[in-house]
């Protein structure tokens, strides 16, 4: 089994899109004595080429996203509190109440709502748009707030980590459990070379994922990345995409690409000849990396492995020790077929 240690360093950090420096720094301190040649890109993505014992025949790539969602200042109102666009993905109701870390020092706060005792019978089933919210630090004036936080500031939801039962819940697993995977085959003794990006704001846009292709321009790409998982009340069998606890889930398609049909065919196989649980996502729903990836420069044949995570995009999600140590597997043992088919 993994030693999740350094998930949890991960998911403790700080970085929403467009802010993934400490995240960066993070991973590459864990793979700087691991044999590989690292470089920074303009746009912050980390690239990484490690040699294997043996040449690959095809450039094969691995790719993790860094960010994770949460807000922006801006704006600052008179009375101290922030105002707050989101930055990625963000259900407004996963957002009320949250505890928060503001800015470079991780100054604490709160998405302030209204009490529930001061609602109007036809407020209390109103969500509120986020540009509507604010983040309540304790100041009480414009100009005490400018103190601890400015425009353009970064807000975390507030980190948290805790594993037990076989599950970890915690912030940002979306998409450090991809990093942590990443950094661990790093670590190990690869059989082929294999290239790997550490990617920024995918959240916004897919952004360092199209850098990061175009540099590397491999011949197949896995995207390593978590996944909605529905197995929660309230879904039915017809909205069940994936389920925590069976396995890594791979896809055919999803909202911003078609996989490649020969890779996800050798990754079954893969799962079937190894033991290792594998799941198809049952939906065609959601996006990654891999939408801009697969349609870098002449093409890149590309699959997707992702971890199955219960409350994505909030404070905390909630995934299987053994859905990691599953995806982990069968990304390498994949990566090494598509090295050498």
């Amino acid at each position: 089994m993994l030693n999740t240690a350094f998930l949890k360093k991960l998911c403790m950090t700080y970085g929403i899109s467009g802010d993934e420096r400490k995240v960066r720094e993070l991973i590459e301190k864990r793979i700087k004595d691991c044999g590989a040649e690292i470089s920074v890109d303009a746009m912050g993505n980390l690239l990484v080429f490690k040699r294997g014992k043996k040449r690959a025949k095809n450039k094969v790539l691995l790719s993790a996203h860094m960010d994770e969602v949460g807000f922006i200042v801006s704006g600052i109102n008179s009375d101290g509190t922030l105002r707050i666009e989101s930055v990625g993905g963000i259900d407004r109701k996963a957002a009320y109440g949250k505890r928060v870390a503001v800015g470079s020092s991780a100054v604490s706060g709160v998405v302030s709502v209204k009490p529930i005792h001061l609602l109007k019978s036809d407020e209390k089933d109103t969500v509120i748009q986020i540009d509507k919210m604010a983040v309540d630090i304790g100041t009480d004036s414009r100009e005490e707030t400018l103190r601890y936080a400015s425009y353009g500031d970064s807000v975390c939801f507030a980190a948290n980590y805790s594993e037990e039962n076989g599950v970890i819940m915690a912030k940002a697993l979306d998409d450090r459990a991809g990093c942590f995977i990443l950094t661990e085959i790093l670590r190990g003794e690869l059989e082929y070379d294999l290239y790997f990006s550490f990617v920024v704001q995918e959240e916004v846009g897919l952004r360092g994922a199209k850098a990061a292709a175009y540099t590397i321009d491999p011949k197949f790409a896995i995207v390593v990345e978590a996944t909605t998982a529905s197995d929660v009340p309230g879904c039915d069998d017809t909205n069940n995409v994936c389920s925590v606890g069976e396995g890594a889930v791979l896809s055919f398609m999803d909202r911003a690409t078609i996989y490649d049909r020969e890779c996800l065919a050798l990754a079954l196989k893969t799962a079937e000849e190894k033991n290792i649980p594998v799941q198809l996502k049952r939906a065609v729903a959601g996006g990654n990396d891999a939408g801009a990836i697969h349609s870098s420069r002449g093409g890149v044949r590309t699959m997707a492995v992702s971890l199955p995570c219960r409350y994505i995009h909030s404070q905390t999600g909630l995934v299987s020790k053994s859905d990691i140590e599953s995806a982990y597997n069968i990304v390498l043992e994949s990566a090494m077929k598509l090295a050498v088919m």
